[in-house]
């Protein structure tokens, strides 16, 4: 039997630079030192979650290096299930990212030991889970075939669409809930200014756009719901999107509503920036309270 939160996604150690600015194109920028942290959407997915309570599991692959054991300390430190995480003949996954002195940052994804998952790795990973969260840095083929299944299973399907691509039709019509950043909504609608209700007649039952220190707005078929997010000074943005779509797994396996969800999510995600890193600047439970 899996855990009752299913992540399927990418597991990357993030090397971190601080810059004053990013470098434009032939130039080059002195930085900071480099810091070597673990992340990866899938990996930060389940570490938000476990460390909000969650029974969870990440579904991944990571390279037999060093890379891959700072990954598997930091996923069983913060106690997420790993019997489901293979050890493949790559690399492990490499995000470069540059970060600079208002908390944003710029990322380069060298996706390596996560594109040796597949489809059949899914096959049997969905026994007695209620949520399934996926993500965009392993194949399409994996999340597409991840997302049926658990739609034919009964299980709720939630999918962060980041970094934006294009999905099966079949695929977005299996979502319960799409989570998008402004960017990503506007990528999918074709036109930044379009209305966010516009996302579901792409297929999924409900989305969800994440709009930084705006909050999130919750589209269903009733209407849209603004949820505001508490005015933090951000450090560090990295993950943030990350500890969102994990804290909102986390409330939906608990049987919240969606809004609810998010209200929690958008609460996770802000203490997250204020903080340096990703898996590092996730909150606990407690600290919530």
């Amino acid at each position: 039997m899996t855990a009752q939160v299913l992540v399927v996604g990418s597991a990357n150690a993030d090397l971190v630079v601080a810059a004053e600015r990013r470098p434009g194109g032939g130039e080059t920028v002195l930085g900071g030192d480099t810091e070597t942290l673990p992340g990866g959407k899938g990996a930060n997915t389940a570490v938000a979650a476990a460390r909000l309570g969650a029974d969870v599991a990440l579904l991944g692959a990571i390279g037999d290096d060093g890379n891959g054991r700072l990954l598997l300390d930091s996923l069983r430190g913060s106690g997420v299930r790993t019997h489901l995480v293979r050890t493949v003949d790559r690399p492990t996954g490499v995000a470069y990212i540059t970060v600079t002195p208002d908390g944003e940052n710029s990322i380069l994804v060298s996706p390596g030991a996560n594109h040796a998952l597949e489809p059949a790795d899914v096959d049997g990973a969905l026994d007695g889970a209620r949520v399934l969260v996926t993500s965009l840095e392993i194949p399409l083929t994996t999340v597409e075939h991840a997302i049926a299944a658990a739609a034919d299973a009964g299980v709720l399907t939630v999918l962060n669409l980041s970094p934006a691509a294009k999905l099966a039709d079949r695929t977005l019509a299996a979502l319960d809930v799409l989570v998008v950043n402004e960017h990503e909504a506007a990528w999918l609608l074709g036109d930044r200014s379009a209305d966010p209700a516009g996302l579901l007649t792409l297929g999924p039952s409900s989305a969800v756009v994440t709009r930084g220190a705006g909050g999130a707005v919750v589209v269903t078929a009733d209407g849209t719901t603004e949820v505001p997010s508490p005015e933090v000074e951000a450090v560090d943005t990295t993950g943030a999107g990350d500890a969102f779509a994990g804290a909102l797994a986390t409330a939906l396996a608990d049987g919240s509503t969606l809004a609810d969800a998010v209200r929690s999510a958008v609460r996770v995600a802000a203490v997250s920036v204020t903080r340096r890193g990703a898996q590092p600047s996730y909150p606990a439970a407690s600290e919530l309270q």
